[in-house]
């Protein structure tokens, strides 16, 4: 299987510089800076890319466990939430949060969330971000 790349580069100072990130296949090219980061500035951050590698990650597991299951979904959104913050020794990331919705015809709320469990110890963005606690903290299933 490929390994995927992403490349960045960063000009200036941390707060005073800008930097620059653009993915391998192209299909992302953006700016991030201080404020994009730490604050509400414009751009993006790297917290951002990590919280849509894990979403897409976690919405095809969830979909293959699913269909693995007997239950194929018609739709997953799910919308992950990056925290970070300063602590004693430096800026880190405590908290990732998953929120998901499932379209899943014939299922009950128990299945489902024994599935989304499953998918979010076993998608391998997960597996990858361990060190942080990634916690489930919203679900919702629709039209069951």
């Amino acid at each position: 299987m490929p390994a995927r790349s992403a490349r960045a580069e960063w000009t200036g100072n941390l707060t005073a510089g800008s930097g620059h990130i653009d993915l391998e296949s192209g299909a992302f090219d953006g700016r991030y800076n201080f404020s994009s980061r730490f604050e509400t500035g414009t751009g993006t951050n790297p917290e951002e890319l990590i919280a849509a590698a894990h979403a897409g990650c976690f919405s095809m597991a969830l979909a293959h466990g699913l269909t693995s299951a007997g239950h194929e979904p018609n739709r997953i959104t799910t919308t992950v939430h990056v925290h970070i913050e300063k602590g004693t020794g430096g800026f880190v990331i405590p908290l990732i949060e998953l929120e998901t919705e499932g379209d899943v015809p014939g299922i009950d709320e128990t299945t489902f969330r024994q599935q989304a469990e499953t998918a979010k110890n076993g998608c391998p963005v997960s597996k990858a971000l361990a060190g942080p606690e990634i916690r489930l903290v919203q679900m919702k299933l629709v039209g069951a």
